[in-house]
Order: C-alpha cells, then sequence, then structure tokens
C-alpha cells in the first residue's frame, strides 16, 4: 500500500514571468509547472533546464486528489472541494482554463509567484500548483466557513466585540502583505476575506494583487472591484498600500451596518462621483461606540496619507476594548444557519 504523505508548502522565492508551454509543461526559465507540481530547476551550463526529477514520496500531486464538488465558479474557471487520499485532508482547488487573454494570464503567474512565496497564518496558504491539459490547478488552504460574505448572508451584521476581533486578524494579515511582502491586495472585499470553524479569519484571492517594487510603494494600474476603490484608485491615480486601509474601512462599515456604505447606483460613474466627489462615509454615532466611529474614520479618509496604516491600526482603541470578553470567533461562525454549519453535508 501506498506510503500516507504530508503536505508540504512551498518554501522558495519563486520567479514567475511569462509563462510559457513547452512540451506538456508551464515554463518560465528555471521554474516549470506540470502534473507533478511546480519545481525550481537549476539551469545547466549552455543555459537548458535539466529534466523535472520525480517528486519525493511526501509531497503532493495532482493524482491523489479526489474531487467532492464545485464550490465556486469565474469566467476563467472553478474551485473545486477535493480530498488528499492520504491524509483525508480538505483542499480548495482552483482549476484555471489558459486559453484566455494575455492580462488575465499575467495576472494568473502574479496570483502563482505571490501565494507561492507567502506564508503567514492570516493570509489563504498556497500547497502547490499543477500544469495538466491546458489547465492550471492552485491547491489552497480550504476555509470551510466560506467568505465574510457568505457569512453576512446569515448574520446580516456583526456586532463590534466580534467585527473587532476579525478585523484584528485582517489587519495582521495586511500588515504581513505590506510591510514584510510589499504587496498591494487591491481587492480586498468581503468575498476575499475566509473564515473557518476555528474561528480563523484569512484573506484571500491575490489575482490582482501587485508586488511593489518601487520604495514608493505606488503603481498607477487599474484592476480590482470598483465598490471597494479608494478614491485615488476609482480615479486613475497613482496609489499605495493605504488604498487597502479604504477599502477595509468600507468592509468593516459593511458588516456593523448591514449594508454597502454608499448607495446602489445604475452605473460606475455614479460611484466614481459619489467615492471622489461626495464626503466619505461614516459610522453612525447613535448606533456606535466612538471607538468603533473612530476606526472607520481612521481607515475611510478620501486623502490617503490621512489614513493609518495597518500597523498604527492595530494599535486602535477600538480592537482591545473588547479584549476582557475573551471572543471566541469559532462559537460564532459555527452559528446555526451559517456556512459552516452545512459542511458536514458537503463534506460526506
Amino acid at each position: 500500500m501506498r506510503k500516507p504523505g504530508k503536505l508540504d508548502l512551498p518554501s522558495h522565492e519563486s520567479t514567475i514571468g511569462k509563462f510559457l508551454t513547452q512540451s506538456g509543461t508551464f515554463r518560465d526559465g528555471d521554474l516549470l509547472v506540470n502534473k507533478d507540481g511546480l519545481r525550481i530547476v537549476p539551469q545547466s551550463e549552455e543555459g537548458e533546464a535539466n529534466q523535472i526529477e520525480p517528486l519525493d514520496s511526501h509531497q503532493l500531486s495532482i493524482d491523489d486528489l479526489d474531487a467532492i464538488k464545485v464550490i465556486g465558479k469565474g469566467s476563467s474557471g472553478n474551485v473545486q472541494l477535493v480530498r488528499h487520499k492520504w491524509t483525508g485532508q480538505f483542499i480548495a482547488l482552483k482549476v484555471i482554463q489558459l486559453n484566455i487573454q494575455e492580462n488575465i494570464r499575467r495576472q494568473i503567474a502574479q496570483e502563482l509567484k505571490i501565494s507561492l512565496s507567502t506564508q503567514c497564518q492570516y493570509v489563504v496558504t498556497c500547497y502547490q500548483c499543477f500544469y495538466v491539459n491546458g489547465l492550471i490547478s492552485i491547491a489552497l488552504e480550504y476555509m470551510d466557513g466560506g467568505s465574510l460574505a457568505d457569512f453576512l448572508k446569515t448574520v446580516r451584521t456583526v456586532p463590534e466585540a466580534y467585527l473587532a476581533a476579525i478585523c484584528k486578524q485582517v489587519l495582521k494579515g495586511l500588515m504581513y502583505l505590506h510591510h514584510e511582502k510589499h504587496i498591494i491586495h487591491r481587492d480586498l472585499k468581503p468575498s476575499n476575506i475566509l473564515i473557518n470553524h476555528r474561528g480563523e479569519v484569512k484573506i484571500s484571492d491575490f489575482g490582482v494583487s501587485a508586488i511593489i517594487a518601487s520604495s514608493s510603494a505606488q503603481r498607477d494600474t487599474f484592476t480590482g472591484t470598483f465598490n471597494y476603490m479608494a478614491p485615488e484608485r476609482i480615479s486613475g491615480q497613482r496609489h499605495g498600500y493605504m488604498s487597502d486601509i479604504w477599502s477595509l474601512g468600507l468592509v468593516m462599515l459593511e458588516c456593523a451596518t448591514g449594508n454597502f456604505p454608499y448607495p446602489p447606483g445604475d452605473s460606475f460613474y455614479e460611484l466614481l462621483e459619489a467615492v471622489v466627489d461626495k464626503p466619505p462615509p461614516s459610522a453612525p454615532s447613535d448606533q456606535h461606540s466612538p471607538e468603533f466611529c473612530s476606526f472607520i474614520s481612521a481607515c475611510i479618509q478620501k486623502n490617503a496619507t490621512d489614513r493609518s496604516s495597518a500597523q498604527i491600526l492595530l494599535d486602535h482603541p477600538f480592537l482591545s476594548m473588547y479584549d476582557d470578553l475573551n471572543i471566541d470567533l469559532s462559537d460564532y461562525f459555527t452559528t446555526a444557519g451559517s456556512p459552516l454549519a452545512t459542511f458536514k453535508q458537503i463534506a460526506l
């Protein structure tokens, strides 16, 4: 009987540029991805890459994954819930079609680069990626509670005490991305904040993330979800890490009130006008604590330089005012009717 294996986390800083398909392998320099996973293969003196050696028996193989069901769909692929045959571990497998636009392929390459080099308990883990028959499959940590967006459909609003506990974890993830990896997430929203039965909250989906190479930490590209974009982004101006802080403020305000902070509009231009020209949203002072109102204000400032960084926000009084309550998010997330309540039915 084949020996059960453990899942190894990638430990290398992989460099991924534009992938080229060659003999069944996605290839860029010494980086190769095929059905056996991602490998770094040293170049020979002649500049030719050596052949990929067989994987060690303890590493994850796509042949060891049994599909259970599709748990998400997108324009270029889907996300499947799979189970590792030998350990019984559940994994989310993001499967991406490659016959898509070049700019989307570049985003996929960027996602692989960031995911495989990111190891933080507040960011969804990427175990491995594979290339088989024109498909890239990315094996990700499975968060069995789904997203914060899914959870909001059940509870509608999140009490401040729980929101503070959630926000702490998101901010720690952002601090890691901003200060250690020099990454702007650029698409922070409720559907990209995932939860699980252990009460863990993690940031996901770096498909439109950008690694910031310059010392000024600025980008002038334009991708992401319009609704949560900071004023400087939605108007097409240069932006930095503080654009994520604006998005975080909108997400927390939406969780607290049960409504997206801007009124629904019929077009992108109406949203653009509201975000750029009108005063920023704020938490209702008659419904929320002064500390929460102050926290939201520190995030949602029209001028990016007036916003607080993730590191500064972690010391905000709102995040510590409920410490004595010893909030247990695991109990809160497993409330009857939540996505977690039906997980066992999905897994069976």
